[in-house]
């Protein structure tokens, strides 16, 4: 069994645009792209897991169009460049058409590489289109963003229980196919953490099947984020050693809720004059979360700046 076979994430991975799971108005823009069989320079932003490189690679499926995949956070250098994407640009596609060249989580990518990038899109505009996904749009240099159409993957709060609903019916397809028996409220459960993260969603499901059922007994070890008014007193108290725990705890979570969960809350928490500080402080570590190779220690680092320098009510 190879590893695509095995997870599923990749085993039941779409390939045409009308299967990906995506609000209407963003499915049209894509479905119209293949229907006039012609795709053009593309920036697909938004956080992880919503369906950015699944519906690139599927418009590519269902056109037939020959594509080079680079996955930017591991060859995010001007060497990529040199090699890789003038030595695939610089050929003949073996259908005769034009080729695709998706460059995933391109927000990785170095200034030095993205300044040679701009130059590669229009040296091979006649034959080549270039599709970048990204999380944070704002990390890619403003001439990318004027060479592509921008999408942005963001639901808004009347499409998020539409979506919701149609992973549900996906993941109950899956669950089916795989021959796992499952309890609706303990899947319901588990989409709730992590949505609007299919991926992330998936891969734990796939976790938590490998008994051959999910149950309520699997949802009591569906972490959620601990209570932050322990956090709180512990910064309060300057007590690092019981702030490292909290961290810990919650380090199977998603960074992202972790870091909002605590932004929502500093306005219970800190004094009105420590508000602006923590929220640049907030932001930076979020930013960095992004790309460090080890989230708890920027997590700690994070909270440790505010404890050191902001005031608690």
């Amino acid at each position: 069994m190879t590893t695509t076979e095995f997870l599923w994430v990749e085993k039941y991975r779409p390939h045409k645009v009308s299967d990906c799971i995506l609000p209407e108005r963003i499915s049209k823009v894509f479905q119209g792209y293949v229907d006039s069989q012609s795709i053009p320079n593309l920036m697909l932003t938004g956080t992880a897991g919503v369906g950015k490189t699944t519906v690139a690679l599927a418009m590519c499926d269902e056109i037939g169009v020959n594509n080079l995949f680079i996955n930017s956070s591991d060859e995010r250098g001007i060497d990529t460049l040199r090699t890789k994407i003038k030595g695939y640009a610089s050929t003949i596609s073996l259908t005769g058409g034009r080729k695709v060249i998706i460059l995933d989580e391109a927000d990785y990518l170095t200034p030095e590489a993205q300044a040679g990038l701009r130059g590669a899109i229009e040296e091979f505009s006649s034959n080549c289109t270039f599709i970048f996904t990204c999380n944070f749009k704002s990390r890619l240099i403003d001439a990318l963003h004027s060479r592509c159409s921008v999408i942005d993957f963001s639901l808004n709060k009347d499409e998020k229980p539409e979506m919701a609903t149609l992973f549900l019916k996906r993941i109950e397809q899956i669950l089916t196919q795989e021959k796992i028996t499952y309890d609706r409220p303990a899947v319901v459960k588990i989409i709730q953490k992590f949505f609007p993260d299919y991926r992330r969603t998936l891969n734990e499901l796939q976790r938590y099947s490998n008994s051959g059922s999910i149950d309520a007994g699997i949802v009591s070890q569906v972490s959620d984020i601990r209570k932050i008014s322990d956090l709180v007193k512990n910064l309060k108290e300057k007590n690092f050693a019981e702030m490292r725990k909290w961290v810990v705890v919650n380090s199977d979570i998603e960074p992202a809720r972790v870091y909002r969960k605590i932004y929502d809350s500093l306005y219970e928490y800190l004094k009105p004059n420590s508000i602006p500080q923590a929220v640049v402080i907030l932001a930076k570590y979020q930013y960095q979360s992004a790309f460090v190779a080890d989230q708890e220690i920027n997590l700690v680092a994070c909270l440790t700046e505010i404890m050191v320098d902001c005031e608690f009510v």
